[in-house]
C-alpha cells in the first residue's frame, strides 16, 4: 500500500516556533543549519549621539584649521609690517648667538615688536641657522623680514684702521690700542721690526687686535716674497732680511714717490762701494728705538757722534734690524732702483732732495741748504 511518499524519502516533524503547531519537514530541511540571528538595529537615540559627536569633531577640525590659518595670516602681516624702530639703530650679534637669543635682543632693543613672531617667521623661511654674527645698522621702521634679510646677508658694518708707512711696530701697537671697535689684548711680545705691512685694514666690531696683527704679519710676508722674487739680480744685498732692512731706511728718508728709487740707488751704490750709509733716521732709531723721536726735537751734532748699533755714521753696512715697517713703494724701490752714480743727497728745502755723485757737488748742495735754512729762520723772527 502506498503512503504517498517517494521511495527513500523520510519525514521529520518540527515545530514552527515555540508552542506552535508541528510542521512536517523533510530530512534535508531538518539537517539544514539555522541562520544566525541578526543584531538588533540601533535605536534612533544612539544614531543621534554618534552624529552629534562626529559633527563636533568635524567642527573642531574646521575651527582649528581656520584658527591656524588666521594665526599664520596674522603672523605674516606682523612679520612684513613696519617695525617700531623710530630712528636708525646699531645692533651687535655676537658670534655663536642662536635664533632665540637674537630675537630676544632685537625685541629688547625695540627693533622688532614680538620675539616669538620673529623666531617663528625666520624658522618658517628656513633661515634659523643662516643669521650671521656682526654689527648691523638697522634702518628705522624696518620690518621683521627686513631685519631677517639683513642678518642673513652678513652685510655688517665695516670699520677700518689705517697704518701709515714708516711706523715702527711699537707705534703700530699704540695705534691699535686706541681703536675701541677692536677687542682683546695685543700680543705680549712685539713682532720683529719691519714684519708688519702698512695698509688700511677693514674689520667688523668684535675683531681682536691679535687678529689684525696676524693679518698684517701674513700680508707683509707675502708682499716681501712677491717683490723679492722679481728683484734686480745685481743688487748688492743677499737676503730678504737685508732687503727689508734697507727698504725701511728708504721709507724713512723720503715720502716722495718720484725720488724713492733714486734714494734707494744712493744707498745701494754706497753698499757696493763699501761706504757707510750715513742715514739720519738710523741715528734716531738708535737713540729712541721704536717709540720714535719727539716731534719737535732736532738732531744734534752730539747725536751724530754718539755711537749706537744703529748709527750708520759709525757702523759699516746695514743696521742690525729694520728701523720701521716699509710699504710696497719702498720695497719696490729697493728691488728695482734707478740706475745712477749718486752717492750723496741732501734736502732741497721743498720737501725733496738734491743728489750728487761727488763730495764737492754734495758740499755745494749742503751750503745751499744751510743758506736756505738761515733765510727761513730770519723770516720767522
Amino acid at each position: 500500500m502506498s503512503d504517498g511518499k517517494t521511495p527513500g524519502e523520510h519525514v521529520a516533524f518540527g515545530r514552527s516556533g515555540s508552542g506552535g503547531p508541528i510542521i512536517p519537514q523533510s530530512a534535508r530541511q531538518a539537517l539544514k543549519p539555522e541562520e544566525a540571528p541578526q543584531p538588533p538595529k540601533p535605536s534612533a537615540r544612539a544614531r543621534s549621539q554618534f552624529v552629534v559627536f562626529l559633527n563636533f569633531v568635524m567642527s573642531l577640525v574646521v575651527f582649528l584649521a581656520v584658527a591656524a590659518a588666521g594665526a599664520v595670516y596674522f603672523g605674516k602681516v606682523k612679520f612684513d609690517a613696519p617695525g617700531p624702530l623710530a630712528s636708525n639703530a646699531y645692533v651687535l650679534v655676537r658670534d655663536g648667538a642662536g635664533l632665540g637669543e637674537i630675537a630676544t635682543l632685537l625685541q629688547r632693543r625695540n627693533i622688532i615688536e614680538n620675539a616669538t613672531i620673529f623666531r617663528l617667521g625666520v624658522s618658517a623661511y628656513g633661515s634659523d641657522n643662516s643669521l650671521k654674527a656682526g654689527e648691523y645698522e638697522i634702518k628705522s621702521g624696518s620690518s621683521m623680514r627686513d631685519v631677517m634679510n639683513l642678518l642673513r646677508s652678513g652685510k655688517s658694518i665695516l670699520h677700518s684702521v689705517t697704518i701709515a708707512e714708516g711706523l715702527t711696530v711699537e707705534q703700530i701697537f699704540e695705534r691699535l690700542a686706541e681703536y675701541e671697535e677692536l677687542e682683546g689684548d695685543l700680543p705680549a711680545e712685539l713682532p720683529a721690526e719691519g714684519s708688519l705691512r702698512p695698509e688700511t685694514y677693514k674689520f667688523t666690531r668684535g675683531t681682536t687686535r691679535e687678529e689684525i696683527i696676524e693679518q698684517m704679519r701674513s700680508s707683509q710676508n707675502a708682499l716681501v716674497n712677491q717683490i723679492w722674487a722679481r728683484r734686480n739680480p745685481n743688487l748688492p744685498i743677499d737676503t730678504k732680511e737685508e732687503f727689508v732692512n734697507l727698504a725701511s731706511i728708504v721709507e724713512k728718508e723720503t715720502g716722495r714717490a718720484d725720488e724713492r728709487t733714486i734714494v734707494a740707488s744712493v744707498f745701494l751704490n754706497r753698499l757696493e762701494r763699501g761706504m757707510r750709509l750715513q742715514s739720519d733716521p738710523t741715528i734716531i732709531y738708535g737713540l729712541f728705538g721704536g717709540k720714535g723721536k719727539p716731534p719737535e726735537r732736532p738732531i744734534y751734532r752730539s747725536d751724530i757722534d754718539k755711537p749706537t748699533p744703529y748709527n750708520t755714521y759709525h757702523i759699516s753696512g746695514l743696521p742690525p734690524t729694520p728701523i720701521a715697517n716699509p710699504g710696497r713703494a719702498a720695497l719696490e724701490a729697493v728691488a728695482n732702483p734707478s740706475r745712477t752714480k749718486y752717492v750723496y743727497f741732501v734736502a732741497d728745502g721743498t720737501g725733496g732732495h738734491v743728489f750728487a755723485e761727488t763730495l764737492d757737488q754734495h758740499n755745494a748742495n749742503v751750503r745751499r741748504w744751510r743758506k736756505f735754512e738761515a733765510d727761513r729762520a730770519k723770516k720767522t723772527e
